[in-house]
């Protein structure tokens, strides 16, 4: 039997035929590539680990985007189930899949870097001090940062990231060509990070926080990782309130003020009717 029918064969075995299920496969997926990519320590600067996490995106959003839509987070699952994009009842699911995959992906962070992590913290796992390394899986506000201005922060971010999105996907606006949104996406990332992402690394992401955090927490960091200075709570709550705000503003600005699209479809027919 050659790799082709094995291949075959194989693919009747695991067919899943459930779409919620697929879904979510492909969600875990998108997901753990894109912790995978982006929690790569604190080497190399902020060009280059932003653009490794914009690329991570791309490739994220390509892995998942015609399953799942790759919404990769639940601050954009909101946004879609605000605009009856995505059924309520599966956005929990969504966020659970998400906040899992990004669990699993720190782990695997964990073990490819472990002998680097032990030998730079000294064999002492810890989330601030010189040595720490839990920054390498979840944000930390930077000193001059105040809870309140880190709120803001990303709920501003969150917001950019959100209007950018829909923008990008909006077919009524000077839609992006086919199977470019991905790139565009990338694009949009960078650009918020390396503009917005001195104050704790925008991460603009409920699960891509919190699933690594909760990592670190049995991973041998300890509490530590949620007291601190009650920083955790922002990242998991902010984003959510600018996905809101993001998803306002563009209905606001710019969705609401299409034209109908039964006005565009009569206007097309009369048009249609004036050549003949």
């Amino acid at each position: 039997m050659d790799y082709a029918s094995f291949l075959k064969r194989t693919r009747v075995l695991f067919c899943i035929q459930n779409q919620l299920a697929r879904e979510c496969l492909a969600e875990l997926l998108a997901v753990f590539v894109l912790i995978m990519v982006t929690s790569s320590g604190t080497k190399g600067n902020v060009i280059t680990s932003s653009l490794a996490g914009a690329l991570a995106v791309m490739v994220a959003i390509y892995t998942a985007g015609g399953v799942s839509g790759a919404h990769l987070n639940p601050a954009f699952s909101l946004a879609m189930s605000l605009l009856g994009q995505l059924p309520w009842w599966k956005f929990p699911i969504f966020v659970a899949v998400q906040i899992f995959g990004s669990f699993i992906a720190a782990a695997a962070v964990y073990a490819l870097y472990y002998d680097a992590i032990w030998s730079y913290s000294n064999g002492t796992l810890t989330a601030s001090g010189p040595r720490e390394t839990a920054s390498i899986f979840a944000t930390y506000p930077a000193e001059h940062l105040s809870l309140p201005n880190g709120f803001l922060d990303q709920v501003l971010g969150t917001a950019v990231l959100i209007t950018g999105i829909l923008a990008i996907t909006d077919t009524r606006n000077h839609a992006v060509p086919r199977g470019l949104e991905p790139v565009a996406v990338a694009l949009l990332v960078l650009a918020i990070e390396v503009s917005m992402g001195s104050n704790c690394g925008c991460p603009m992401n409920p699960a891509r926080d919190l699933g690594p955090r909760l990592f670190t927490l049995l991973a041998g960091w300890g509490t530590e990782v949620f007291r601190g200075s009650a920083w955790w709570w922002v990242p998991v709550v902010a984003p959510l309130v600018g996905a809101a705000l993001g998803t306002g503003l563009y209905q606001l600005f710019v969705a609401f003020h299409h034209p109908e699209e039964e006005e565009e479809e009569d206007g097309g027919r009369a048009r249609r009717q004036t050549k003949h």
